[in-house]
């Protein structure tokens, strides 16, 4: 009987070895270094260089790997010479010792052949003077010891002793026109100490000292941030703009708390707003998810996602968040706004709330529910906080006739430390501004050109920065500069998606324009003075078809990165060559500042 239970406890033993064997022996071979590549017509191609394989118990399988093409290669020893140029689907496939096969797949681009590379652009970095203040004058009285310059591409002015008030340090902007109408200053400034100021409006046009209003002990910190004054001109006149930045005492009884010494402000733009006319709401689609509605889920790029409703509310469960490869745009919810169609031209509004569990960034987007970007009234940013309710809006114009719009959150990104989120979307209200009020802002930045002014009258200086606030979105401040023959990037306030923080070069009235018939090779080097990453994308003007999107990971040391174009125009075309880097994790450093020693564009001419 022993003998009995000893063969059966060994048959079973077996059979639980058998069980994990039999799943390793069904799992499929796999691959490490099959990627995309490019190669000349008529150049040899090593489709195996760097590629191996092994099978599911980590025994080489390299050298039975097989290739195949689709059209048709002939491969000897993995190595092949197309001479057709177009885009070839190598599937690479190899089988282990217990018959199961593993695949993968790339893309090989068969360029046409060309001559050799030739300097086609080289872009100059010597050193440009900004001379444009914008009417923006320092003034330092004998009591204060301050100097002030343009400098880095912003106004810096630097205080060693502020005096003994706040008007002996003072920036100043006199004769500013005024009409009948409501007005709002916004001076995006930093400190290297936590300081003082007091903005003030003062009326030119009154005998005495009168002022249309002032914002008084406003907080200047370390990190950018807008300084905000708002006024009301009953009529035709003028203003003096003043930021005093003297000595200011907020509370008498504490000394201590004051403008301190050896200092500097750094002041990135300044955006005035003109608002006249009057407007109102009118409510078109409002939705409280009562009859469980309204809201859709997509979830692609290995993100999981799901919604539910209750009390009223859209619940968007985000179980997973994209890997690798994913983005923004990998996790969607389309809040419906039922039957209603968008006019372009017609100035809408739109609020909601949002309760982000782990915080959440992301856009929020007025466009097609079935054709998305390509037909899209208004892009904006999202941000909430975690666990806080957080009103979104938005007042826009439609920049496009849509039909079956929804308002697309596309929160596609994790929060920092976060796996999984819940947000909540809940009263829901859409509709028309209807009146005449009409708001004209007016940007005054410090760099060598003032923001999108496309620079074209100077066609060797074609760089141009976009920030997400320059359309009054929460992030994004930024200023560029040359120095030394070095070209600067500073980002002052980082977004949370990466169009918050463009550098951009070719816009506009200045194009980056390439000859046809010819590949390009775009080469920089680079470093930042902290780790930051951005996409590249050479794109051209007037829609979004990316010859190349690209990524660079910067370090505190120069790298050098190229990009190649793989196909060729009929004719000239004129682009612009991207360079994005918002994201949660730069929204969470004070400042980076990325230095280009070198951008050059190369020309392979097809013969």
């Amino acid at each position: 009987m022993k003998t009995l239970w000893k063969m059966f406890a060994l048959l079973l033993a077996l059979c639980m070895m058998t069980v994990p064997m039999l799943a390793m022996a069904d799992a499929e071979p796999t691959f490490d270094g099959v990627h995309d590549q490019s190669v000349m017509a008529g150049t040899e191609f090593d489709a195996l260089e760097g590629i191996t394989a092994q099978d599911a118990e980590g025994n080489d399988l390299t050298d039975m790997i097989m290739i195949d093409a689709t059209p048709a290669l002939n491969f000897k020893n993995g190595k092949a010479t197309p001479e057709n140029p177009g885009d070839y689907e190598l599937v690479y496939f190899v089988t282990d010792k217990n018959g199961v096969t593993g695949e993968d797949y790339a893309t090989l681009t068969v360029t046409k052949k060309t001559g050799e590379e030739e300097v086609y652009k080289a872009f100059d970095f010597s050193t440009v003077e900004v001379t444009d203040n914008h009417g923006w004058e320092a003034r330092i009285s004998e009591a204060a010891q301050a100097t002030a310059a343009l400098k880095n591409g912003a106004y810096v002015i630097e205080i060693q002793n502020p005096g003994s008030s706040d008007g002996d340090v003072q920036l100043a902007k006199a004769g500013y026109a005024l009409k009948a109408a409501d007005y709002k200053i916004k001076i995006w400034a930093k400190a290297t100490k936590p300081t003082y100021a007091h903005i003030l409006a003062r009326n030119e046009n009154a005998e005495g000292w009168e002022t249309f209003g002032g914002a008084f002990n406003v907080r200047i910190e370390e990190t950018v941030a807008p300084l905000e004054l708002s006024f009301t001109s009953p009529a035709e006149g003028s203003a003096e703009l003043l930021l005093n930045l003297g000595k200011i005492t907020p509370n008498p009884d504490n000394a201590e708390d004051t403008t301190p010494t050896d200092f500097a402000v750094t002041i990135d733009k300044i955006e005035l707003y003109e608002i006249s006319g009057e407007e109102h709401e009118v409510p078109v689609y409002t939705s409280d998810f009562s009859q469980n509605e309204s809201v859709t889920v997509q979830a692609g790029d290995g993100a999981d996602a799901s919604v539910a409703f209750e009390d009223g509310k859209a619940v968007v469960t985000v179980g997973s968040y994209a890997g690798e490869g994913g983005g923004v745009w990998s996790v969607k919810a389309n809040i419906g706004l039922g039957d209603l169609t968008i006019e372009k031209g017609q100035k809408y509004y739109y609020r909601f709330t949002i309760n982000a569990q782990n915080g959440q960034g992301g856009e929020a987007l007025v466009e097609s529910d079935a054709r998305s970007w390509e037909c899209r009234a208004n892009f904006n940013g999202l941000n909430a906080a975690a666990g806080e309710d957080v009103v979104v809006s938005s007042v826009f114009v439609a920049e496009a006739d849509v039909d079956d719009p929804v308002i697309r959150l596309q929160i596609g990104n994790a929060p920092e430390g976060a796996t999984s989120n819940v947000i909540t979307i809940s009263d829901v209200e859409f509709g028309k501004m209807e009146g005449d009020k009409e708001t004209v802002k007016t940007i005054e930045a410090f760099m060598p050109f003032g923001p999108n002014t496309a620079n074209a009258e100077n066609t060797d200086y074609p760089w141009q920065t976009f920030n997400g606030t320059d359309e009054d979105n929460e992030r994004g401040v930024g200023t560029i500069w040359t120095d030394n023959g070095s070209f600067f990037y500073r980002i002052d306030n980082g977004g949370t998606v990466d169009w918050h923080n463009k550098l951009i070069c070719g816009f506009g009235g200045n194009p980056l324009t390439l000859a046809s018939d010819s590949y390009y090779i775009v080469e920089i080097t680079a470093r930042a003075d902290k780790p930051v990453s951005c996409g590249v994308f050479l794109n051209p003007m007037g829609g979004w078809d990316p010859r190349f999107s690209e990524g660079m990971d910067l370090t505190e040391d120069f790298q050098t990165f190229r990009f190649a174009t793989t196909d060729t125009f009929i004719m000239d075309m004129d682009f612009e060559l991207l360079f994005q880097f918002g994201s949660e994790a730069l929204s969470k450093l004070d400042d980076v500042t990325v230095e280009f020693s070198n951008v050059t564009i190369y020309q392979m001419t097809v013969q």
